[in-house]
């Protein structure tokens, strides 16, 4: 069965079984999937096999979350469907590449806040970012709130959606994009690097910024500059600050 259920974070929903083993088959962008703890082991095994080698973000929960979402007969399963389609990053650079383009590419290192995450998509489309990756994991997932908050901007923009961050980084470096990180762990200013060359920007999560392992990975680390009292900015304004200045150094180029 298919159901559009408003809540704070809104998303389509489609429960039961068979409703979501179709929903695989068919290829439909699934944000998650839920499943009842000690399910139905015949009804489980059917899904199983629909499952196997395939990489969804799977969510093992008591019969209560699943009761929470619809107060349908779910059968124990509950998939949360993506009103967009997920991009893959490859062809969007390799396009961008042999068209003599400069990619600017956005990553989102455990972006949560659905509405943040729709606010730095929307500023991303305004600078030209040529696509945005997130993580399957720990991660805001392209809702109907998002897309109202990114002003439309998430039906624009292309969005990847990876299993591992730190893979889809070797990737880009691969093509000769940098990774430039905005972190507060670094003396070097957002305006001392070079966003003319091909860059992928990293944005760090709410509350402690970009992980230790992206950090390491990355080629360039960069602050945004403060004077006053508070400690750090909202992840959406810095976004919007870093991108302001890629943009303004690709113009005056």
């Amino acid at each position: 069965m298919y159901k559009n259920r408003q809540s704070e974070d809104v998303e389509d929903i489609i429960y039961g079984v068979r409703a979501v083993i179709e929903a695989i088959k068919a290829n439909r962008p699934i944000n998650k999937i839920f499943i009842q703890k000690g399910m139905n082991k015949e009804l489980f095994y059917e899904l199983k096999e629909e499952l196997a080698n395939k990489k969804y973000n799977l969510q093992f929960v008591p019969i209560h979350k699943l009761n929470r979402l619809t107060r349908k007969n779910h059968q124990g399963v509950v998939a949360q469907i993506s009103p967009v389609e997920y991009q893959e990053l490859s062809p969007i650079i390799l396009k961008l590449v042999e068209a003599g383009e400069v990619p600017l590419v956005l990553i989102l290192d455990r972006i949560t806040d659905v509405r943040n995450f729709g606010a730095i998509a929307r500023t991303a489309e305004c600078h030209g970012v040529d696509a945005i990756v997130i993580p399957q994991k720990d991660s805001a997932s392209i809702t109907s709130d998002a897309i109202k908050t990114s002003a439309g901007a998430l039906n624009k923009i292309p969005v990847c959606q990876v299993q591992d961050l730190s893979s889809i980084i070797h990737e880009l470096k691969e093509f000769g994009v940098q990774i430039v990180a905005a972190t507060e762990k670094t003396e070097k200013p957002v305006y001392n690097v070079d966003f003319t060359l091909p860059t992928a920007i990293v944005m760090g999560s709410e509350e402690d910024g970009v992980s230790h392992k992206i950090l390491a990975e990355a080629d360039e680390k960069a602050k945004i500059p403060m004077e006053g009292t508070i400690a750090s900015l909202n992840v959406s304004v810095s976004a919007g600050i870093m991108l302001y200045e890629c943009s303004r150094q690709r113009l005056t180029e």
